[in-house]
């Protein structure tokens, strides 16, 4: 298959960059550069590799047809104009969020996203548990229907709920007192704006993006006038919910995940 008829086969298919880079193995960037023209000549094996998500074989077809069912929930109505019931009605294994009415899809994250989401998410309990706090530490995935209301679903990566009546079975309902979200190249501009925004105007307290490629933390205390606060990944970082007695060292966090990103 050529590289004209791979681009017409991922339109017909409706499948994004993340989708075909999940599926086939390719890394995101690669197949980025192979759909956006930058690579003219691509690997044998990485065209064989994103040929076999695209031809719809077998075992791909299941793959595409559960991709083009979980769009067609929500490609009826106008971004914008989505509501839970639409977010409910996507397939189980569609990862999404619904913010102001749009659906963002959400691709599944990199391992030293989820070993630094799961090492400060322990840290938190270890904390709640030794200091027999009530607040509870909540790791992804985990739905917050953030406003209240039938236009917005998102999934923190991390956050701690101190008023035990918002948990729900379903859901956290209403804005948690923290929240982390670790920063990716497909969810970096949703977390740093759009989210920041929902996050600050429902009522969350803090707010954590965690940095890994700049080796940065960048952390919101809205109560304060003073944010962003930046640190680096040698600083230890106070949760101000907790009045700083409990940090995050993120030289513990780095050295945890070193092996993946060196």
């Amino acid at each position: 298959m050529k590289i004209q008829e791979m681009k017409q086969r991922k339109k017909e298919l409706g499948f994004t960059n993340e989708q075909i880079a999940r599926l086939s193995g390719v890394p995101l960037g690669t197949v980025q550069k192979v759909f956006g023209g930058a690579t003219e000549s691509p690997r044998y094996e990485t065209l064989k590799a994103l040929e076999r998500v695209l031809a719809a074989s077998d075992h791909g077809m299941e793959q595409s047809t559960a991709m083009c069912d979980a769009k067609a929930a929500y490609m009826t109505k106008k971004q914008g104009e989505y509501t839970l019931e639409d977010y409910y009605h996507l397939p189980e294994d569609q990862r999404a969020e619904l913010i102001d009415g749009v659906i963002y899809d959400m691709s599944s994250p990199l391992s030293d996203h989820q070993l630094v989401a799961g090492w400060i998410y322990s840290k938190f309990v270890q904390y709640v548990t030794e200091m027999k706090g009530a607040c509870l530490p909540i790791v992804a995935p985990m739905d917050v229907q953030l406003d209240c209301d039938d236009k917005t679903i998102v999934e923190p990566d991390v956050m701690i709920l101190c008023d035990r009546s918002k948990l729900k079975r379903h859901c956290v309902y209403g804005a948690p007192d923290f929240v982390l979200e670790v920063l990716s190249k497909s969810t970096r501009k949703k977390d740093m704006v759009i989210k920041l925004n929902k996050y600050m105007n429902a009522g969350v307290k803090e707010y954590w993006m965690v940095d890994i490629d700049a080796r940065r933390v960048l952390v919101y205390v809205f109560e304060q006038d003073n944010y962003p606060v930046i640190y680096g990944f040698d600083d230890k970082v106070p949760v101000s919910i907790w009045n700083g007695e409990c940090e995050i060292d993120f030289a513990e966090v780095y050295d945890y995940i070193r092996f993946l990103v060196e």
